[in-house]
């Protein structure tokens, strides 16, 4: 066992009411993480309360035996400071370690002086933790959780296993992203032979679309623009495109990944338009440029294959802002 990880031990060891929590428009890792480490904490005696800082997409629901309540909508700011949130003796954050992607939240994390245990595999960072596992080798948070439970001599369930599992798997593009590696194929047999099975989760994650979900991405993709001889790809969706189609925001996850179908596109662009009139930009790259440096131009992060940042609006403003960026470095 690492000094940290004996150190992030001693803290949950100490504590006895924890609160997790995990950026906003949480992924598949950052759920799979969160449900995760609910059990094992759980199964340690410890009282639990996850918290989500935006809604879960509905493909993830499953993960949880309840649903979890969702700040700003079943818990207000103000109230993090009462019980039963106020109670919580350790707050853990998964996936992230950057006040960016902590909104709201950050306001209660910068009154408070609870101690802090953070999780992650990004290489932003704000320090945010007083203890920190940050691995910025691993392709996905799921492998640092599983690295931690192991050398901690905890228990994985096979709830747990298919929680990990499908972090891993969804932060991989299901083992097709090049930070497919082999410490990624290792723990993703060592979770099969726990018990889970990779098909039937797939078959929940990708072929489980709702109608409005379905309409959305075709919008998208009718309005697919290429550049630089092809090589980068502009898609985009207006606030009106969810009020025609019934899609919601969380809808559009893993939607970006499409344009990549196209052999010629090395890097792609997705902006939608929030109802505050923010441009939310995410960012994939095949390896040509590195677009954690085009997010952190405007604040935002990530990794070098896939980042995000927000931009101020109209759609057009950002896509001139996400172009001139594209051009500078792409080869």
């Amino acid at each position: 066992m690492t000094d940290m990880h004996q150190q992030a031990l001693t803290l949950i060891e100490n504590a006895s009411d924890i609160l997790i929590t995990t950026h906003t428009r949480p992924d598949g890792d950052a759920c799979g993480c969160v449900a995760a480490l609910t059990e094992a904490l759980r199964g340690l005696g410890k009282t639990v309360r996850p918290l989500f800082l935006s809604p879960v997409p509905s493909w993830y629901a499953f993960l949880f035996d309840e649903p979890v309540p969702v700040l700003r909508t079943d818990v207000q700011v103000e109230e993090l400071a009462q019980s039963p949130f106020g109670r919580c003796d350790l707050i853990l954050i998964v996936d992230t370690n950057s006040y960016s992607q902590l909104p709201h939240f950050e306001e209660h994390l910068k009154r408070i002086d609870t101690p802090i245990l953070v999780i992650d595999h990004h290489v932003t960072s704000d320090g945010l933790g007083t203890v920190e596992i940050v691995d910025p080798t691993a392709a996905a948070a799921g492998l640092v959780v599983y690295d931690f439970f192991r050398a901690a001599g905890l228990p994985i369930t096979a709830k747990m296993a298919e929680a990990l599992f499908v972090a891993i798997a969804t932060d991989t593009g299901w083992f097709q992203f090049n930070n497919t590696t082999s410490r990624v194929y290792r723990c993703a047999a060592d979770l099969i032979d726990l018990g889970i099975s990779p098909t039937d989760l797939y078959d929940r994650l990708h072929h489980t679309y709702s109608q409005a979900r379905f309409r959305l991405l075709v919008t998208m993709l009718d309005r697919l623009e290429l550049h630089l001889d092809g090589r980068y790809a502009v898609q985009y969706l207006l606030q009106e495109d969810f009020v025609q189609t019934g899609a919601v925001y969380e809808d559009t996850e893993n939607f970006i990944n499409e344009c990549h179908r196209i052999a010629s596109v090395v890097v792609s662009t997705l902006l939608v338009e929030l109802k505050d009139g923010r441009i939310r930009c995410s960012l994939r790259s095949r390896g040509a440029v590195d677009v954690s440096e085009i997010a952190a131009r405007f604040g935002g992060g990530g990794h070098k294959m896939a980042a995000g940042t927000f931009l101020p609006g109209p759609i057009d403003h950002a896509r001139q802002l996400i172009f001139h960026e594209v051009t500078q470095r792409l080869p």
